[in-house]
């Protein structure tokens, strides 16, 4: 990470969100550069609940054994086989044998959209979690994931489009928590014109994330953009500072909440 870049960052989030968290970043690497391994996990438990605490600065680093979730290590792309019966266990279940989720009407639904999704492989042993301000020169982050309120929301999105002439710098696919920070961003930073990613609406990880919080991930490639375009947008209006009010707002009714 270029350290200008990163302070950059900082002194525009701070001017234009002020007290508002600062992102969890994400990278595939070998080496897991001193941060800490998460450790093997043998009963379910999903990943976004462990970010709760890279979110509060402490960094993490996830193999194919930290993620327990079937799902999740599929997002992560430490997997690639969905296990037996998955089509059931996401729509109607099996009488007598499993319970659904009824995230999709039908079995043959779950397939269609199943035949849609891009897998790939994990291009590092390390899935690394960060802070922004946690980074250093070494780290190469492909991904940066806010976990935000409406408002904050609405100056990400709005900032994501700026420089686009068409209305689709965001997108919302359907999939699991996991796959609106990790598996959709990822794949969007390969392209050409990447878009940022906005989720967290899998009923399924909302336990695991602080009330009215969703996510805003942005593919590293579009994130230097949004930085340097930060100065000449509507964040510098009139408009915006009503809108640095309601998060204050915001801020306010929260102290004191309890944050995953």
């Amino acid at each position: 990470m270029d350290p200008e870049l990163k302070q950059e960052f900082i002194i525009r989030w701070e001017q234009y969100f002020p007290l508002e968290p600062l992102p969890v970043t994400f990278e595939y690497a070998d080496d897991p550069r001193g941060v800490e391994k998460k450790q093997t996990q043998k009963n379910h438990r999903c990943l976004i609940c462990d970010l709760g605490k890279v979110r509060n600065g402490h960094s993490l680093a996830f193999d194919a054994d930290s993620v327990s979730c079937r799902g999740g290590k599929r997002y992560c792309g430490f997997e690639t086989e969905m296990f037996h019966d998955f089509r059931y266990f996401l729509s109607s279940g099996i009488p007598g044998r499993m319970e659904g989720e009824r995230y999709k009407k039908s079995p043959e639904i779950v397939d269609e959209w199943q035949a849609q999704i891009s897998l790939f492989p994990a291009p590092g042993t390390y899935l690394i979690f960060q802070r922004w301000d946690a980074l250093t020169e070494k780290d190469d982050p492909h991904v940066v994931i806010f976990f935000a309120r409406p408002e904050v929301l609405s100056g990400l999105f709005t900032l994501a489009n700026f420089n686009r002439a068409d209305p689709h710098g965001v997108i919302a696919p359907m999939g699991a928590g996991c796959s609106s920070i990790i598996h959709y961003p990822w794949l969007e930073e390969q392209s050409e014109d990447p878009r940022a990613v906005l989720g967290m609406m899998d009923p399924s990880a909302r336990s695991c994330v602080p009330t009215d919080i969703l996510t805003f991930a942005i593919p590293m490639k579009k994130m230097i953009p949004m930085i340097r375009d930060m100065d000449e947008s509507f964040l510098t209006t009139p408009t915006w500072k009503k809108v640095q009010s309601k998060i204050v707002q915001s801020q306010k009714r929260n102290q004191g909440g309890s944050e995953q």
